[in-house]
Order: structure tokens, then sequence, then C-alpha cells
């Protein structure tokens, strides 16, 4: 009863702490921070083109808006609608405080599923201790209050960046699939998928996480413990048939095809509903096809070379334009080259490749912002038990700290000062990048050792059993 109240006192002091940030920030104006906002999730090219529409032109009408009509019919009027005596879009940043809290639950309930799972996969291969152990982490308790209060999710709530809204249907997508609900996981897969495009990879992990469950220890652990059970069977009856042991070895988790299916078919029937939806929203300006040149293809081209956290921005407008297809070809595949690979290799734990998918798509995103590094930071915490060996955490937490302070000083430096230039900027995008590969190659690192260990572990027991 402790916990709970502890764990509430801290939800609702998150909540009250963005609340006041909403009141007593009004002059530093966040949502124009290229950390914050960028051409995809700036509040205030929403209200542009929400003010577009309702002069009865296209919303993508120049080069302000390119995000969702969806979104902007949701969000728009709340852009309008004001409050006497209270700041610009007061009534969005509620809106968007209820989102973060909705992801913050869902991220906990995901991490007590993943808990139980876990759990129970370790006593099922022997590991009872180690179960022991893993009941100690609140990791979805954990998981929850390190996306509230971390930095970089109240200054993109604050700051009224639409990844909010992003972040909340990528945790609605895992927790779906954590709970093995089809249509709420492919409710949340489509809608972010159409809000970004890059949440699209996201159906690898999905996918196995219907089809074999959630994250458990690797194949190898029960396939170790299924041949010690049809030995043991062997020696107390000699007279049992291969049939029989072939039964036996085929109780070995395998992936189910059932849920695959229907999350698929939710999916379909998802994106068909949202498109009908899209097409009504822009059926006098243009069209669907008007929208997928405007949105999808403004995310894929790079058309606008705004500052931001990425490294796209200085290296295109460096290039020459002879090269840029070639470039654009090169640098959007990067992510593709590493989904099947990674896939391979950690498809036992569905959950934490989503994790890396994530914070990989961060890296290599046309247009990132500080709200993605704060969903996939959040989600960290899901891997506590499992990450506890991580390496350079000071070195990271020391890095992200300084790249936080060092890019609006660089930025002031450059633009508003005039005693610097556009390489101080992108050093700070640089050093952020270098920090999110360290971390990606650190926690997969810290994942596979904790295979390892659970395989020796395992590995000792059979033999001591067997002795």
């Amino acid at each position: 009863m402790k916990k709970v109240q502890w764990f509430w006192t801290w939800v609702i002091g998150s909540v009250i702490l963005r609340l006041i940030l909403v009141y007593l920030t009004k002059n530093l104006n966040l949502w124009s921070r290229p950390e914050i906002s960028t051409p995809l999730t700036s509040i205030r090219r929403l209200a542009e083109g929400y003010w577009l529409k309702q002069s009865s032109m296209s919303p993508y009408a120049g080069s302000m808006y390119h995000g969702s009509p969806l979104l902007l019919t949701v969000l728009g009027p709340l852009t309008v609608a004001k409050i006497e005596g209270q700041p610009d879009y007061v009534l969005c940043s509620l809106v968007f405080v209820m989102a973060d809290v909705v992801a913050a639950m869902l991220i906990c309930a995901a991490g007590k599923k993943l808990q139980v799972g876990y759990g129970s996969s370790l006593q099922s291969v022997g590991l009872y201790e180690l179960s022991e152990d893993s009941d100690v982490f609140l990791s979805g308790e954990l998981a929850a209050l390190v996306y509230l209060w971390n930095p970089f999710t109240v200054v993109a709530c604050v700051g009224l960046s639409t990844s909010v809204i992003e972040n909340l249907m990528i945790v609605l997508t895992l927790y779906g699939a954590c709970a093995r609900v089809a249509p709420l996981a492919a409710f949340g897969w489509v809608v972010a998928t159409h809000l970004s495009l890059y949440p699209a990879i996201l159906i690898i992990p999905v996918i196995l996480l219907f089809g074999y469950g959630p994250d458990a220890p690797p194949k190898k652990l029960f396939r170790q413990r299924k041949s010690r059970e049809v030995q043991d069977s062997t020696s107390s009856d000699r007279n049992c048939s291969k049939d029989e042991l072939v039964n036996e070895k085929g109780m070995l988790k395998v992936f189910s095809w059932r849920p695959v299916v229907l999350f698929l078919f939710w999916a379909l029937l998802w994106s068909f509903y949202v498109l009908i939806l899209c097409g009504i929203c822009v059926q006098q300006h243009g069209g669907l096809q008007e929208m997928f040149k405007r949105s999808y293809g403004f995310i894929l081209t790079i058309q606008d070379l705004s500052p931001n956290i990425g490294v796209f921005w200085y290296f295109f407008a460096e290039v020459f334009d002879f090269f840029r297809s070639f470039f654009l070809i090169v640098f959007q595949g990067n992510i593709l080259l590493l989904i099947v690979p990674l896939a391979i290799r950690l498809n036992h734990r569905p959950c934490f490749l989503a994790f890396v998918y994530i914070v990989l798509s961060s890296i290599l995103k046309s247009y990132p912002s500080v709200g993605d590094s704060a969903l996939y930071l959040g989600l960290l915490g899901l891997f506590a038990y499992e990450l506890t060996d991580i390496q350079y955490s000071f070195f990271l937490f020391s890095g992200y700290v300084g790249v936080s302070l060092f890019s609006p000083v660089m930025h002031n430096l450059w633009i508003w000062r005039g005693t610097g230039n556009a390489n101080f900027y992108f050093a700070t995008a640089i050093g952020y990048a270098f920090l999110q590969i360290i971390l990606v190659i650190e926690t997969v690192s810290a994942m596979l050792n904790h295979d390892r260990m659970l395989t020796k572990l395992s590995t000792a027991k059979l033999q001591n059993v067997k002795s």
C-alpha cells in the first residue's frame, strides 16, 4: 500500500510540475526551440496549418505544415480557443499533460506484464532464485516515473511538441502487444506510423510479441531443460516410444500465427479507416496524393533544412545537388540495414528489440527532437533487472546533461550573437548522436551478457543435477 501511495505521489507531483511550468515559461518560448519543435512537431506550424484550413485553403499551402490532417483536426481548434488571462495554447498544454500521464500508465502496465512473463520463464528453466530477484525490481513503476520526470519529457510537453502524441501511440502499441490485445496494438501502430512514418519498423517486434509472447531467456535454455526432461523420462521408462520423445521435444515455445494474423487484420482495418478519414479531411485540397507528398514525401526528401539536433540538416545543406538523391537513399536506408540482423539476434526479446528500434530511429530520422529521447529513456527502465551491469552509465548521463546545456548556448552564439557559426551547433548534434550510438551498443551488450549469464547458470544447474 505504501508503494502505491509513493508511486501516485510522484505521478501527481509530475503533473503539478508541468502545470506550473506551463504558466511560468510563457516568455521562454520553448515551442520555438529547435531541440523541442521540428517542422513536423511544432505547435506553431500546426496552428498555421489550421488557420489556412479555416481560410478555405490547403493546410499544406506554402511550406509551414507537414503533419497529419487528423492531428490538425483534433488539435487545431485548441490552438485558436483561448482562456482570458492565460498563456497561449493552454488547452493544448492540458491535452499534452494528459497524454504524458496516460503514456506513463501504459508503460507501467506493460512493465508489469513483462515482469510477470519474464519471471515465469525463469521458473520454467529452473532459475527460481533469479525469478525471485526479478520481482524486487518494480520495472513498470520505475519506467513510468523515469518517463514522467525526465527533463526531455517535461520540456517536450511544456514546449507543446506533438511528439508527445506520437510517443503515446507507440507506447499504446507496445502495451497492446504485451497484453496481446490485437485491436489496441494495431490502432497504436497505425496512428504512430501515420504521424511520423518511422514507427512502421516496429511491426517486427510487435509481430514477435504476438507470436512468441513477452521477453524471455534465450531459447537455448528451454532446449536444455526439455532435453534433460527427455533424458530423465527415458531413464525412468525404457519402453517409451520414439513418437513420445518427439512430442516432448515439441513442447518448446513455438511461434503462434493466430494472434499475428489477427493483428495484421486489425492493422489493415485501421489503416483503411485512417485513410478514409484523411481523404475526407483533404478531399478539397488535393486529396490523399497531396497529403502523401507534403507529409511522407517531406520526411523522406528532407526539404526543410532548419537546424535541429539531428545530423541530416547540416549534411544536406553542404552536399551538391547532383549527389542529393544518392545520399537520400543512403541516409534513409541506413535504418533498414539494421532491422533484420537485430531481429535475428534479439527475437527472444521483442520488447527490448522495440526499444533498440526506437533509439535507432531517433538517431537516423530526418527531424529528431528531445521527445524521441524521452520515449526510449523511459522504456529503458523496463529492463532495469537485465541491464544492471551496463557500462559507461555515468559517462552517458554526463553526456546527455552536457548536450542539453551546450545545445541552446551554441545555438544562441550562432543565430543571435553572431559570434559562432553552424559548426558550433552541429558539434552538439554530433555529440548527441554519438551518445545515442553508445547507448545502443552498451544496452545490447549488457542484454547479451545477461543472456550468457543465464545460460551458464542453467548449464551449471543441469550438471549438478546430473551428477
